[in-house]
């Protein structure tokens, strides 16, 4: 049975939004910076390491993305989904300028908030809020 077809299974659905959001908090605010709000996370650490970091990166990414698949996700959100995976890395290879996009942008954030919403919309919301933050 593909996944467009198969009956939807809320507590699964929100299993895999609550694993989504908790990969990418550990992948984009992990760490917050002393003195300061900025949160950061492995993706910011690992994009320190030129070409290869943000390659590395981009696997918890796709693992979100392919979470978001098996839930059923619509393409057009999960090509939304790929593309913000795809600038975090194309912008994040760029020495320095990548770096600070990294620590802003929150690709991996952004793609588990868009799981998440796909869940609730599907399934009504929890009733605790799993959004993640920033």
């Amino acid at each position: 049975m593909s996944v467009a077809n198969r009956p939807p299974d809320a507590a699964a659905d929100r299993r895999a939004a609550d694993r989504a959001e908790a990969l990418a908090r550990r992948m984009d605010s992990a760490i917050r910076v002393p003195l300061t709000p900025i949160r950061l996370g492995w993706d910011s650490i690992l994009g320190l390491v030129p070409g290869v970091g943000d390659t590395l990166a981009l696997v918890p990414g796709a693992y979100i993305i392919f979470l978001a698949h098996r839930t059923g996700v619509p393409k057009f959100t999960l090509g939304r989904m790929a593309v913000n995976s795809g600038l975090d890395w194309s912008i994040g290879l760029v020495p320095v300028l990548g770096d600070l996009f990294d620590v802003g942008f929150k690709a991996n954030i952004r793609n588990a908030a868009l799981l998440r919403d796909y869940v609730d919309a599907r399934h009504g919301t929890a009733t605790t809020a799993h959004h993640a933050t920033a």
